[in-house]
């Protein structure tokens, strides 16, 4: 993963975990709470026991937005830690995340975003919570390029 050459060892492994976990909370038998975020970081937190990796997948791409929208900020508290959503690991799992479609193709942040609305509900939490989302996301983008660029290319 190219962010993961940005971060120190143990949070570039954290990253790469985050980043093939961020949306298992969308599998069935994992739902509980039906916030995906949330259900694949609780799940994430049993299985590996590693808070961090649990904690980038329920902050992933600005869910604590998306949480407090529709009344579910009050299970973000067991994942507080700012790190888990703002700084150079959380920034980059961000990154991954919204500069990569659905499909698997690269994509600007901005149309990523854009992308999204047009899949959820136009009444939904992920709309309540778009103006905060959107700023919050961009930055994190914006800021993983910006370090990318600094540290020269990839080798």
């Amino acid at each position: 993963m190219e962010a993961a050459r940005i971060l120190a060892p143990p949070d570039a492994e954290r990253l790469q975990a985050a980043a093939w976990l961020h949306d298992i909370g969308y599998a069935p038998a994992l739902s509980r709470y039906r916030f995906h975020p949330i259900d694949g970081a609780h799940h994430v937190q049993r299985v590996l026991g590693d808070p961090v990796v649990a904690g980038l997948v329920a902050h992933h791409s600005g869910a604590r937005f998306v949480a407090a929208a529709c009344g579910l900020a009050h299970l973000m508290v067991p994942f507080a830690h700012r790190g888990y959503w703002a700084g150079p690991l959380a920034d980059a799992l961000t990154w991954a995340d919204q500069t990569i479609g659905p499909d698997g193709r690269p994509m600007d942040v901005e149309e990523r975003i854009r992308e999204a609305l047009r899949r959820h509900s136009s009444d939904g939490a992920a709309a309540r919570s778009q103006a905060q989302r959107a700023l919050a996301v961009t930055a994190a983008v914006r800021a993983t390029e910006a370090r990318l660029a600094r540290s020269g290319p990839a080798g």
